[in-house]
């Protein structure tokens, strides 16, 4: 009996000893024949990578319609949606009876297109219409293929020309006045000539006749004031925009009668009127 005690007693303090946690100190390394000598590696079918779609869009080609609202006119012409923008007016311009590239505003859904971007950065599609008009100063006759009309500010340039040789026989009309004519005699020869040989001095002559007066210039003054006032401008971009449906003509009216008179304007005065009317040249002059 005290055998069997003794051997039930071992058996439970075994088995208490056996339930109690292992603790391992700090400094621990594991025997090296409990470690594993390779470490296993479970093949995975894995599915190959898909293959990359290129397609070649330089290749592409789509029609476009470009418009023009006056006279109506349209131009049909095949282009690349990765041709620049400049590459189609160029190509447009090439068509009969269709304006310079230069002289080129084109339009999608509102929106201009740049020069330097290309076809593919819009949302252009085949069939898509895009509007046609000219930039502001350009005159173009749609009836021929002659060369385009000089801008207004071209023609105001040449006749200042005009009017500023004396040898033209040309008068200055309106508010621009002529430059007086100064007649300079020759300069005196080194050489010593005969009295006899010797030119007589030239008389240096000023034209006045073309200097306007009191009240032409007070007449000048009251013009300038009236075409610099931003009110005057509000006013003009009122009634255009009641004339015009779109507000897009409306903006481009107003911007062909600023560049017009732009040569009678300073930078100041164009920058006030800007601000008071709310429109932005082209490039932000």
């Amino acid at each position: 009996m005290g055998d069997n005690a003794e051997l039930a007693f071992v058996k439970t303090h075994l088995s208490n000893i056996g339930s109690l946690p292992v603790q391992y100190p700090d400094e621990y390394q594991q025997p090296p024949h409990n470690s594993l000598r390779k470490i296993p590696i479970i093949p995975v079918d894995l599915p190959a990578p898909p293959a990359r779609k290129t397609e070649d869009t330089s290749l592409e080609t789509i029609i476009l319609t470009f418009k023009v609202s006056k006279p109506a006119h349209t131009f049909t012409i095949p282009v690349s949606p990765t041709d620049a923008i400049s590459s189609i007016k160029s190509l447009l311009a090439a068509q009969p009876r269709a304006p310079p590239a230069d002289a080129q505003r084109l339009l999608l859904r509102g929106k201009a297109l740049a020069d330097g971007k290309l076809l593919r950065e819009y949302p252009a599609k085949d069939g898509d219409t895009v509007n046609l008009m000219l930039k502001p100063g350009f005159e173009w006759d749609w009836n021929t293929t002659t060369s385009p009309l000089p801008a207004s500010s071209e023609l105001k340039a040449d006749a200042g020309k005009d009017k500023l040789n004396p040898e033209s026989g040309s008068t200055r009309t309106g508010r621009h006045v002529r430059i007086p004519s100064v007649v300079l005699s020759p300069s005196p020869s080194s050489t010593s000539l005969p009295l006899s040989e010797v030119p007589l001095p030239i008389a240096l002559t000023l034209d006045t006749s073309n200097i306007p007066s009191g009240n032409e210039a007070s007449s000048l003054d009251a013009y300038h004031k009236k075409i610099s006032s931003p009110d005057f401008w509000a006013r003009l971009y009122g009634f255009l925009k009641s004339e015009f449906s779109s507000s897009g003509d409306a903006d481009d009216a107003f911007e062909a009668f600023l560049v017009g008179i732009k040569g009678d304007l300073s930078p100041s005065d164009i920058a006030k009127i800007r601000d008071t009317v709310g429109i932005v040249g082209m490039n932000g002059a």
